[in-house]
C-alpha cells in the first residue's frame, strides 16, 4: 500500500506540474518582457522558428504518406484538385527552402530539404504504378479481356473511360451511383448510359449490366433525379395482403423509374433482419438498423418477395443482400473485418429464411457480404469462401443463379490481400465481382485475376460454370 500511495502522489504532482506549466511559461514571459523586451522578441522568434521547422518535418512526412497512397480508395476525395495542390506544395516548398539557403546551411537544413523532395517522388511513383496497371489492363489480349472481364461490374467517374472498358470487353457492367446522377436530369443520365451501351454494341458484345443501389429510404443513390421512395420497412406494419400488394406496386413503380434511365439490376432488397440494437456508434456506413425491413423473417419474406416480383415485372433484376446477413453483426464491413458466430441451425431458421424464400420464388441474384461465417469458414469472408459460395449456397441450397460480391473496395477486403480475395471469389463460385466505391481500383483487381490466369491459379471449370449462369441470367 505504501508504494502504491507513493506512486499515486508522484503522479498527482506530475499532473499538477503539467497543468500549471502554461501558467509558469506565461509568467516567465511577462517577467522577461518587463526586464528585457528585446530578449523576449528574440526568444519568441527562436521559438517560432523551431515550431516552424517541426511543422515542416511533420508536413513533409504527411505528404509522403499521401503521395504513396494517392491512388488508394481512402484518399479518393483528394484526387483531381487535391493532386494538383500536392504537386504544387511538393515543388514549391523545396524551392523556397533552396532560395532561403537550406542546402548551404547545416546538416539539419539539408536533411529537411531532402525530406521535402520525397513527397513528389512518392507521388510520381504511385502514379506510375497506376499507369502501368491501367496500360496492362487496356492492352490485355482480347481473349483474356473477355474471359475475365465478364466477371467485373465497375463504378466510374469518366463516361469515356467506362465506354473504353466496355468496348474492350474488360467489364461486364457498370455501377451508377450518386456522383453519376448528381445535378443531372433523368434524361441526361439515360443518355449517358445509352452511350455506354452503344460502345458495347459497336464492339459486338452483349449489353452491359447496369447496376444501382436504389433501395429506398436512406439508400437511394439515384434520387434525384429519380423519385425518392420510403424504405420498404414502412410497409412492415401493414396487414399481410395489403403489404404484399403495396410492396409489389412499390417494386413496379421503382422498376419503371430505373428501367427508364437504363438500369437493369437493382442491388436491393436488403434481407438482413433488423438488429436488436438501434444504434451502433462504430457503424458509419452499413446502418442496417435503418435499412432492414423487419426483425420477423416472415414479414421480410412477404415484402421482399412481392417487391422483387414488381421489380422484375418492370424489367429490372433484383439482388438480395447481404448474405450471410448483417443483422447480428455490429462491425461495419466498409471499414473492418467482421465475423458471424451464430449457429447454422439458428441462421437457417431465422436469418436465412428470407433469402431462401425470395430466391426460390424469383430470378433474383444473391450478394455475398464480407462477413466470415465462422461455422463454415472462419478464415475468410463469405464473399470469397468456397465453402460458403459453392458448398453451402450452390450444393446445399441448390441455388444456380448469379452470385455477386459486395464492393471489393471496402475495408474488410481492401485492407487485406485483395488479390487473394479476387482469385478465391472466382474459384469459389462468385459470378460478378463488384468494384463500386472507387472504380479506378478495377485496374488493380483485374491485374490480380490476369496474373492468376497466367500462373494457372484460376479454376477454369468454375469459370465455365459461371459463364453459363451469366448467360442464363443476362442473355450473353
Amino acid at each position: 500500500m505504501q508504494s502504491r500511495s507513493t506512486a499515486l502522489a508522484g503522479f498527482q504532482d506530475s499532473f499538477a506540474d503539467f497543468v500549471q506549466a502554461p501558467f509558469w511559461v506565461w509568467h516567465g514571459m511577462v517577467r522577461l518582457a518587463r526586464r528585457d523586451p528585446y530578449r523576449l522578441v528574440r526568444s519568441m522568434d527562436q521559438m517560432l522558428r523551431r515550431i516552424g521547422i517541426v511543422a515542416l518535418w511533420l508536413l513533409a512526412l504527411f505528404l509522403v504518406f499521401v503521395g504513396v497512397n494517392s491512388n488508394e480508395p481512402y484518399l479518393v476525395k483528394l484526387r483531381g484538385a487535391g493532386h494538383v495542390v500536392l504537386v504544387l506544395v511538393a515543388v514549391g516548398v523545396p524551392l523556397a527552402l533552396v532560395f532561403r539557403g537550406a542546402w548551404s546551411g547545416g546538416l539539419a537544413r539539408r536533411l529537411l530539404l531532402v525530406a521535402w523532395c520525397v513527397p513528389l517522388v512518392a507521388f510520381v511513383a504511385a502514379q506510375s504504378v497506376f499507369a502501368i496497371r491501367r496500360y496492362q489492363a487496356l492492352h490485355a489480349e482480347a481473349a483474356v479481356a473477355r474471359l475475365l472481364g465478364r466477371h467485373f461490374v465497375v463504378g466510374y467517374d469518366d463516361p469515356d473511360e467506362a465506354a473504353m472498358l466496355a468496348g474492350k470487353g474488360l467489364i461486364a457492367g457498370v455501377y451508377v451511383t450518386r456522383h453519376n446522377a448528381a445535378g443531372r436530369t433523368a434524361a441526361e443520365l439515360e443518355a449517358e448510359i445509352a452511350g455506354l451501351q452503344a460502345a458495347r454494341a459497336a464492339a459486338h458484345l452483349p449489353p452491359l449490366v447496369v447496376a444501382a443501389d436504389q433501395e429506398g429510404g436512406i439508400v437511394a443513390h439515384l434520387s434525384p433525379p429519380l423519385p425518392d421512395e420510403p424504405a420498404l420497412s414502412s410497409l412492415a406494419t401493414m396487414p399481410p395482403e395489403q403489404r404484399q400488394a403495396q410492396a409489389e406496386a412499390y417494386g413496379r413503380r421503382q422498376g419503371r423509374a430505373l428501367a427508364g434511365v437504363g438500369v437493369t439490376l437493382n442491388l436491393a432488397p436488403v434481407l438482413d433482419l433488423h438488429p436488436s440494437w438501434q444504434r451502433n456508434r462504430l457503424d458509419f456506413n452499413t446502418l442496417i438498423s435503418q435499412r432492414a425491413i423487419a426483425s420477423d423473417p416472415a414479414v421480410v419474406s412477404d415484402i421482399a418477395t412481392a417487391y422483387v416480383r414488381g421489380l422484375e415485372a418492370a424489367g429490372v433484376g433484383a439482388v438480395v443482400k447481404h448474405f450471410p446477413g448483417l443483422g447480428r453483426v455490429r462491425t461495419d464491413t466498409h471499414h473492418f473485418a467482421a465475423r458471424l458466430d451464430t449457429p447454422l441451425a439458428t441462421l437457417e431458421a431465422m436469418d436465412w429464411r428470407p433469402f431462401r424464400d425470395v430466391l426460390a420464388g424469383s430470378h433474383a441474384a444473391l450478394m455475398a457480404g464480407h462477413v466470415a461465417l465462422t461455422a463454415v469458414d472462419p478464415d475468410r469472408p463469405a464473399s470469397h469462401a468456397k465453402a460458403v459460395l459453392d458448398g453451402l449456397i450452390r450444393k446445399q441450397w441448390n441455388y444456380q443463379g448469379v452470385i455477386i460480391t459486395d464492393d471489393l473496395v471496402m475495408g474488410a477486403i481492401y485492407g487485406g490481400d485483395v488479390c487473394r480475395a479476387v482469385v478465391e471469389a472466382l474459384n469459389g463460385g462468385a459470378d460478378l465481382l463488384l468494384v463500386a466505391y472507387d472504380g479506378a481500383q478495377f485496374y488493380r483487381v483485374f491485374g490480380c485475376a490476369r496474373r492468376a490466369l497466367e500462373c494457372g491459379e484460376l479454376d477454369m471449370a468454375m469459370l465455365t460454370a459461371s459463364e453459363a449462369r451469366l448467360q442464363r441470367a443476362f442473355g450473353e
